[in-house]
């Protein structure tokens, strides 16, 4: 409650004035660097809007699709922003559990959004998240071990290339690996990686009449190739790494190679945050000459949950957070290269980010050649690049990440796990109906 001072017939009187009324927002969001540097800024939004106030609740990425997805299905109404991406987007808009975001504000320019990235989170014509950063998946090395060794990597790489660079780069006394891939188990951790580098060895998780490819020959070569290459050329308890954990290894010294996030490449070039920020190199993700590269497609995007209360004010945030405006600032206070990268025409035609940011052509390549509607050699009843958007990819993509996680670490062969993921998914898809 405000008092301030009144007149009344002559006499000065103490009037109460209900004071503004000021709304909390509570957003779940993903434990990595772009994040938590927006958290960083977040007063510079609650500064031009003094009546809404933020909570953070942040988490590692396999905890936060449980307790989101938890959340918006029991009608939980824990969160009022929801940090997801463009594998929950379509279906959970189908399901009504998302408020199509259509109050952005006049110089929001939708326009502008990346033709891939804005359809990958829209139903119908209509915006259900803003992306926060988009990214596909592309080579990072070291330049100055690739020179020693006299090797050139490639714009457009084999995998045949990078296997032999990647046993030549390793030097375990020096504690140095030919290689970091993601081996933490979840269908966004480990499977993101695997299904993608599956699409380049011509494997698919279904044919078209949705029955499970983990018994062909082509996803038998693609376990084998990653577990053998991880036993020769990578680092120790690699099982247990997803992308945080190995942007830490690379920007260490420890990886002569990386195949991860292009949103990486700003961390890995920053001198506050990489030891070898200035002997890194990019080339698109491997190929085996079938005609697909190993990279995907995805969007951190932030979005609203359908019965929100503060649906207002959350897409007020979100316009904040996702706009030009917002760019800028990151620019002034952390420089051009480090800004979220991947939604936006307009970042790739800006000559202080082309310049700035030195993997800004090789991150836009590698988003344009990600396909989600064709994302493997051959033809499937799915969308999506490194999962398939059905509602039970989920579970199923997790349980065969552990599958495969167990592979990496040597409790399983590869043929147990392989036996094993098919079972489970066969399982699944005859229980939602699938597949007789």
């Amino acid at each position: 409650m405000k008092h301030i001072l009144g007149a009344v017939c002559g006499a000065s009187v103490l009037l109460a004035v209900p004071a503004m009324a000021e709304t909390t927002l509570t957003i779940a969001t993903v434990n990595n660097g772009d994040m938590i540097r927006m958290q960083g800024l977040t007063g510079e939004f609650t500064k031009a809007n003094p009546d809404i106030s933020v909570k953070w609740v942040t988490l590692e990425e396999n905890v936060l699709r449980q307790r989101v997805t938890t959340d918006i299905a029991t009608k939980g109404g824990q969160f009022d922003v929801l940090t997801i991406g463009t594998y929950e987007v379509p279906i959970w808009a189908k399901k009504g559990w998302l408020v199509p975001l259509a109050n952005l504000g006049a110089d929001y320019d939708v326009a502008d959004l990346l033709p891939k990235i804005k359809d990958a989170v829209s139903v119908d014509g209509k915006l259900y998240a803003a992306p926060f950063y988009g990214e596909s998946s592309m080579v990072m090395y070291r330049t100055d071990l690739f020179d020693k060794a006299g090797l050139k990597m490639p714009e457009n790489p084999t995998w045949d290339f990078v296997i032999d660079a990647a046993k030549k780069l390793t030097d375990k006394n020096a504690g140095v690996y030919g290689i970091c891939l993601r081996g933490k188990a979840g269908w966004g951790e480990n499977m993101a990686f695997l299904s993608a580098m599956a699409n380049s060895y011509g494997a698919r998780w279904f044919d078209e009449k949705w029955e499970p490819q983990f018994n062909t020959p082509e996803w038998k070569t693609t376990l084998t190739t990653y577990v053998n290459l991880m036993k020769d050329a990578g680092p120790p308890g690699a099982s247990s790494n997803g992308f945080n954990e190995n942007l830490a290894l690379f920007n260490a010294g420890k990886c002569a190679m990386w195949i991860d996030a292009t949103v990486a490449a700003s961390f890995v070039t920053n001198p506050k945050d990489s030891k070898v920020a200035d002997q890194v190199g990019f080339a698109l993700a491997p190929n085996t000459g079938l005609g697909k590269n190993a990279n995907w497609l995805w969007a951190w995007s932030l979005a609203i949950p359908a019965g929100s209360k503060k649906a207002d004010a959350a897409e007020k945030f979100i316009a904040w957070a996702t706009s030009k405006d917002y760019t800028k600032l990151v620019a002034a206070k952390e420089g051009w290269a480090n800004v979220p990268p991947g939604t936006r025409t307009s970042l790739y035609q800006n000559p202080e980010y082309v310049k700035a940011a030195p993997f800004a052509k090789m991150t836009l390549a590698s988003i344009d050649a990600a396909d989600p509607n064709k994302p493997t050699v051959k033809p499937v009843p799915y969308v999506g690049v490194q999962y398939a958007a059905i509602p039970e990819f989920q579970g199923i993509g997790t349980q065969v990440g552990q599958q495969f996680s167990a592979a990496l670490a040597g409790s399983m062969t590869v043929d147990a796990a392989l036996a094993a993921a098919q079972s489970a998914t066969e399982r699944e898809m005859k229980r939602a109906g699938y597949i007789k």
